[in-house]
């Protein structure tokens, strides 16, 4: 495993810290000094959890911050506000077992997420000041998150039970995501990609949602580098070897007149690598690029997620963009293990925020897929004469692009023995093998008139996932989706089938959501009658309740999920709007408080 002296950041601005603010009631004379040193510990209890559980996506630990002293009042509250802003804090977490002056000691920076921790104890009203806090911050429309312990401790109980471990834990890590997007830019490399609305790269969504600037690059670009030379030459010697070496060949599925020649095909080769160079270097920069004379071109551009429109003013002419996008959002490349790129196919920005929002919260790589179609048990009957069942008794989604799913979607890494995708810092060069071997790169189909190499592989069964979607509706604003469930995995006769009927040079994700009997998960054929759009991002694990939190942080409505009650965690206004109509009080709390930047 790599130490952790090894992690750096490959984007400008340092990381966002994780701020605690020890709150007390400030009355001298022998209450507050009896609080002191109980509180404080708090402090430095809740400190030691984050920093002991949590990394961030790039494997850097995650760092807390501790107010100076604890905070009885304004004065305090001044100082602390005024250490998180300097030491770049992003997210903010108050913790007391005691009552204090509310409105004298919050955190009143309207974009930073909140939460509070008031201690279960009966020695000292905490509860109190935690739901006097929460009235205030409510009141002033800052929403904060509610945690408080189910059972009553006694007061100096270093412990951190495990329900309030769990929601700090799943709170920091959406609040660490919406802060690192914070600042950073998306690139569309290109446009609009065949009519596909999501690739118009709405401003107003990532400035006001998202804290996010758009950069903009042409598609000519790549032209201008490969003609002119403007990419590490060094590089693309080793990376074009590696490649030659580790991605196979898969067959040429088009009709003899239309396939290319071998010089043809080898010639693509060269191109795809190095529009893979040239697409990470516009992305954070390439300070090789300096030292050959382009220093503009060696600065990037700060992405922290991209797209690629390709098709068809690419296509129709260069070699697509499936090995770039592919190579990027996987977690390994000629370079080693490293941290995956968010790359979006077809330049799709939405689907491309999706990818970061699920690559942020789980430190992996993501499945960029179309929801292609859904397999009803009668017609996978009537086509292969097959019987599904045990997950796939109900049916099967067909989740399948043709090229940018990351090759840790194969599933050929494991978790405990079973497969999984995970943060690169736990990937073994073993694993890798064995995701590059999973994969075959097939030629591009004719519709590739410029040719290409596609990504083929089989995503192993079993994997907990979940699939998610941020769409924006007029007069609504963007809305999340999302549907946790299972890979599996179906006889190969019969998935040969069903691949040849749509493409079998594709990479394949059959996918199976877990339903509720209700709406949209009342069966499969309704998850994916109610899918938003063509596109989705799959995450390992089941990460719906983190989704849930991060969006209410950033003010995005969920309209269809299939996570329990029990996991969903939201600010506490929310039930404010309908504790009995989670799904309206969603829709009205983000309308009512408005976009987290905006």
């Amino acid at each position: 495993m790599l130490q952790n002296t090894e992690f750096t950041s490959r984007l400008h601005g340092s990381m966002p810290k994780i701020g605690i603010r020890p709150v007390i009631d400030g009355r001298r004379g022998g209450i507050r000094e009896s609080l002191e040193e109980v509180t404080m510990e708090m402090a430095r209890t809740v400190a030691r959890l984050l920093t002991d559980n949590l990394r961030h996506s790039n494997g850097m630990k995650v760092e807390c911050v501790i107010a100076d002293t604890c905070i009885g009042g304004v004065a305090e509250a001044a100082q602390a506000a005024e250490k998180f802003a300097r030491l770049n804090v992003g997210v903010s977490i108050t913790v007391t077992p005691s009552w204090c002056y509310p409105t004298e000691t919050m955190d009143t920076d309207p974009s930073i997420p909140k939460a509070i921790w008031g201690f279960n104890g009966t020695e000292r009203p905490g509860a109190v000041y935690l739901a006097a806090a929460l009235s205030a911050h409510n009141q002033k429309g800052l929403p904060a998150f509610s945690i408080y312990g189910r059972d009553v401790q006694d007061i100096g109980d270093p412990t951190i039970t495990e329900d309030v471990k769990e929601k700090l834990l799943q709170f920091a890590k959406a609040g660490l995501a919406a802060a690192t997007m914070k600042g950073k830019s998306y690139l569309s490399m290109g446009n609009v990609s065949m009519g596909i609305a999501g690739c118009i790269a709405d401003e107003s969504f990532f400035q006001d949602y998202l804290g996010m600037r758009n950069e903009y690059v042409d598609m000519s670009e790549f032209i201008r580098r490969m003609e002119r030379g403007i990419y590490d030459k060094e590089e693309f010697s080793r990376a074009l070897q590696w490649t030659k070496a580790n991605c196979t060949e898969g067959p040429d599925v088009n009709a003899p007149a239309l396939q290319r020649t071998r010089e043809q095909k080898d010639q693509d080769w060269e191109t795809v690598v190095k529009m893979t160079l040239i697409a990470r270097d516009l992305m954070i920069g390439n300070p090789k690029l300096a030292e050959i004379g382009y220093g503009e071109e060696a600065l990037g551009r700060n992405a922290i997620a991209a797209g690629f429109q390709g098709q068809r003013a690419w296509t129709d002419h260069y070699p697509n963009g499936d090995f770039m996008e592919a190579i990027l959002s996987s977690s390994f490349d000629w370079n080693g293990i490293r941290e995956t790129f968010v790359m979006a196919t077809e330049n799709d920005t939405l689907n491309g925020v999706t990818m970061l929002m699920g690559h942020l919260l789980t430190d992996a790589a993501q499945i960029f897929a179309d929801v292609r179609t859904f397999w009803s048990p009668d017609a996978v009957r009537r086509v292969t004469g097959h019987t599904l069942s045990g997950l796939a008794e109900n049916g099967v989604i067909h989740l399948i692009n043709s090229g940018p799913a990351a090759l840790d979607g194969a599933g050929e890494q494991s978790i405990n023995g079973l497969p999984a995708m995970k943060p690169f810092w736990s990937i073994t060069e073993e694993e890798v093998q064995k995701s590059l071997k999973a994969t075959k790169w097939c030629p591009a189909v004719d519709f590739f008139r410029g040719g290409g190499y596609s990504t083929d592989f089989q995503t192993r069964g079993g994997m907990p996932v979940t699939m998610a979607r941020i769409n924006l509706i007029k007069g609504l604003g963007p809305v999340l989706q999302l549907a946790e469930g299972y890979t599996v995995e179906l006889p190969q006769e019969v998935h040969d089938v069903l691949d040849q009927r749509t493409n079998p040079t594709w990479p394949t994700t059959w996918f199976v959501p877990n339903l509720n009997g209700a709406g949209a998960f009342k069966d499969v054929y309704s998850v994916m009658n109610h899918w938003g759009s063509n596109h989705s991002a799959v995450s390992y694990g089941h990460v719906g309740a983190e989704l849930i939190t991060l969006a209410s942080m950033l003010r995005i409505p969920v309209s269809m999920h299939n996570v329990a009650a029990d996991r969903v965690f939201r600010p506490s206004a929310w039930a404010a709007f309908g504790a009995d109509d989670p799904v309206g009080a969603d829709f009205r709390a983000c309308a009512c408080f408005g976009p987290l930047f905006g």
